[in-house]
């Protein structure tokens, strides 16, 4: 009896330490990825509303973007985790072909449409024309670091899978100096006072930063990396794998569009109700996304220990780990709650707001704080958990239903028809999270997420 409960300690000792050195590196590369996109805004912030406001509304099209990527990057990650388990790095290879012929492809008709039509998109999110103007300026230049953006995530997502996490934090850490250093002299030293030139300025110092971060994932590959950049073989063993592929990517990426385009419709939503919500909005995001980056560790990082764990053939590690990272992620949720209540004072003296703009950030903050709750546990079991086993279906279906079914025509009513207080609309918007909690939580205890999706190829 003794002698199992010392077992039973050294193993979940042993899980959490391999969970650690996932979580901190993926955490700060979540916090990192999303700095990218707060820094412009933020630091455009300090030059007027308007632009913060415009560029918020520009990052929608790179966030549409970025949502591609996830899926791809989540089903790169299900096959790599699950091979990493066998330690078949051949076929981690494979994946990674595949993952970056179709991301470039995506990157390609992103970059086609926001350098052509960039005032066309900002009509989609505001009718303002001061903000379509800056925005459409900062989404042209920005487009060309897409071309960049997809490679490089491709590369992450597969290292991350393979329990190298701390390679992809290091390089987007020092990118994230870079960017910054980039904005700091485009705002105060080459444009201060000139949000037209200040803002193109800063979309091509995320374009230099974007360009960096591909150039070292590049050299990283073929000096040090045990997988490298190069195009798809054409053999049977692909064709197998590309099915695979397709099978368990096309879900989690149909989850993420159909998420994340509700997100994006929400935006427009608000944009379209008042330019002083649009502001307030762009900085609880900011907030919450900033708050909730260890959510998104553990996630991440205890999906690559479950697949592992699934693609050794080891199940019964793989539901006790699941366990864990919902408990986890129920502690981790709640402290990004409070910490997002402990930092309201500092934010509003950082941020350049109107009385209107800082009553609506007041409310939006203390929804963002219970939000938090529902999102880390969701994270940790539909995006997180449920793919890493290949029941990516779920997710998809749950988005489509709760996002497109309930909150856009609930939000829709609401602001346009019965016209209630933008803060009351927000609670609204956000209500998405709290319903999905229930409905992943039964999934769980079904445990239909138990499976090894690997093959025994040979080449």
């Amino acid at each position: 009896m003794l002698k199992n409960a010392r077992e039973v300690t050294a193993s979940n000792r042993t899980f959490n330490k391999e969970l650690i050195s996932l979580v901190i590196p993926i955490a700060l590369q979540n916090l990192i990825s999303a700095l990218v996109v707060s820094v412009d805004v933020v630091m455009l912030g300090l030059i007027s509303q308007s632009a913060m406001s415009a560029v918020s509304l520009a990052g929608q099209i790179t966030f549409m973007l970025t949502l591609f990527y996830m899926g791809l990057a989540t089903g790169a990650s299900i096959l790599t985790a699950q091979y990493w388990g066998k330690r078949d790095v051949r076929t981690i290879q494979r994946v990674l072909s595949l993952a970056c012929i179709f991301s470039f492809f995506i990157s390609i008709l992103f970059f086609a449409f926001s350098v052509l039509n960039p005032e066309l998109l900002m009509r989609f999110f505001t009718n303002d024309v001061e903000l379509i103007q800056y925005g459409a300026r900062f989404l042209q230049a920005l487009s060309f670091s897409y071309l960049a953006m997809g490679l490089s995530q491709m590369y992450f997502s597969v290292i991350r899978s393979m329990e190298n996490a701390r390679l992809s934090a290091w390089i987007s850490s020092v990118c994230l100096i870079l960017n910054i250093l980039f904005n700091a002299l485009c705002i105060f030293v080459f444009f201060p006072g000139n949000p037209e030139q200040a803002i193109t300025a800063v979309a091509i110092a995320t374009v230099c930063a974007r360009l960096i971060e591909l150039g070292c994932c590049v050299v990283h590959s073929i000096t040090r990396g045990q997988v490298r950049f190069q195009l798809p073989l054409r053999d049977s063993v692909q064709l197998n794998l590309l099915k695979d592929f397709l099978k368990y990517t096309m879900p989690v990426l149909g989850n993420f569009i159909v998420w994340g385009g509700a997100l994006t419709a929400s935006a427009a939503i608000i944009g379209h109700v008042s330019v002083d919500m649009v502001a307030a909005n762009s900085v609880a995001a900011v907030v919450k996304n900033l708050a909730i980056v260890l959510c998104g560790g553990i996630a991440t990082g205890g999906a690559v220990l479950v697949g592992k764990y699934l693609g050794n053939g080891e199940m019964e590690k793989a539901k006790q780990a699941g366990n864990r990272i919902t408990v986890y992620a129920l502690i981790f949720g709640t402290l990004a709650g409070i910490t997002i209540l402990l930092i309201k004072p500092l934010v509003f003296s950082v941020v350049n707001l109107n009385a209107d703009a800082q009553s609506y950030l007041d409310g939006m903050l203390l929804i963002c704080a219970y939000y938090c709750i529902a999102k880390s546990i969701n994270a940790a079991t539909i995006a997180g958990i449920f793919p890493a086993g290949g029941d990516s279906k779920f997710g998809f279906w749950c988005d489509t239903v709760v996002m497109w079914g309930i909150i856009l025509p609930l939000s829709y009513l609401c602001a346009f028809v019965w016209r209630i207080p933008p803060i009351l609309l927000y609670a609204v918007i956000s209500l998405d999270e709290l319903i999905k909690l229930p409905l992943a939580f039964i999934r769980y205890r079904q445990y239909k997420w138990l499976n090894n999706i690997t093959r025994n190829f040979t080449d």
